[in-house]
């Protein structure tokens, strides 16, 4: 549906955009049909989209998947939704805040399923960690975000952009920018651009004997940017320095090395060292 046959149907229902919703809507049709093509949509894919606004997005799904479930907040899209969803069938909208949705239950009765989604800013990342730490049958996740934010989750050790939520995501997922996006391509216009990230999940793409022991070294490794990892490690985990500097010392790592320098797998290293040694 063109720009501005959008945004008839929002005046025609009298709608108003509301910023405590982040709604930025996609209207090109080249943009829409590129976001599919990324994902990867077929004939046979169950897809969920998160923010389903006024349905462009969601309408291209529905056009080329099996069954798109569709969840959306702001219950007075309903009656747009209605209108710019006419007529396909296997497009199901939820009026529901997925960050409140019980992974499990949602799961349970579903097949396995892709995420594709123009997420409003405010819940992108604790969206992505929802579904890279709860999800089981999510395949992949091919959604827009801020620039910045695509930057951070597709970020490489000893660049500026790396962070703990880069080293979470590589836990289980494959990431990678696939196309930027202008603010220009937006109903109403944001003040920032964005891109479209793609993030393949492949459960042990970083071996590690425990998940949970990885996040919290990971987390002590960002804790305080400024500190070396030595210390952070001293401090989240209780290590005298002497102990502290041989666990780094075990696993190849600088004593002065800081956070942002190690890789995954090197975040996996010290957590399995961790382990063996009898700490968590």
């Amino acid at each position: 549906m063109e720009d501005n046959k959008v945004k008839e149907v929002l005046a025609s229902q009298g709608f108003r955009f509301k910023k405590q919703f982040g709604q930025n809507f996609i209207t090109d049709t080249n943009l829409l049909t590129a976001i599919a093509d990324g994902a990867g949509i077929g004939a046979d894919s169950t897809v969920v989209e998160i923010g389903c606004g006024a349905g462009t997005l969601t309408s291209v799904l529905a056009k080329r998947a099996k069954h798109v479930v569709a969840f959306e907040v702001d219950r007075d899209l309903k009656s747009v939704l209605a209108v710019t969803l006419a007529g396909l069938d296997n497009a199901e909208v939820v009026f529901r805040d997925f960050l409140k949705v019980n992974m499990r239950e949602f799961e349970r009765d579903m097949p396995p399923y892709m995420v594709v989604a123009n997420l409003p800013y405010y819940i992108t990342t604790p969206l992505i960690m929802k579904f890279m730490e709860e999800a089981e049958k999510c395949l992949s996740l091919t959604v827009m975000v801020q620039e910045e934010v695509a930057l951070r989750f597709c970020a490489t050790e000893n660049t500026p952009d790396y962070g703990a939520v880069t080293a979470n995501i590589a836990l289980r997922g494959v990431c990678s920018i696939i196309r930027r996006v202008s603010r220009n391509m937006f109903t109403p216009r944001p003040n920032v651009d964005s891109a479209v990230v793609r993030i393949d999940i492949r459960e042990g793409n970083v071996a590690v004997k425990s998940a949970p022991l990885y996040k919290k070294v990971v987390r002590a490794a960002f804790s305080s940017r400024r500190k070396t990892l030595e210390n952070n490690l001293m401090q989240a985990f209780s290590l005298n320095r002497a102990d502290a500097r041989d666990v780094l010392s075990a696993c190849g790592v600088d004593a002065m090395a800081r956070g942002e320098q190690l890789s995954p797998q090197q975040f996996a290293a010290l957590a399995d060292e961790l382990l063996s040694r009898g700490i968590k």
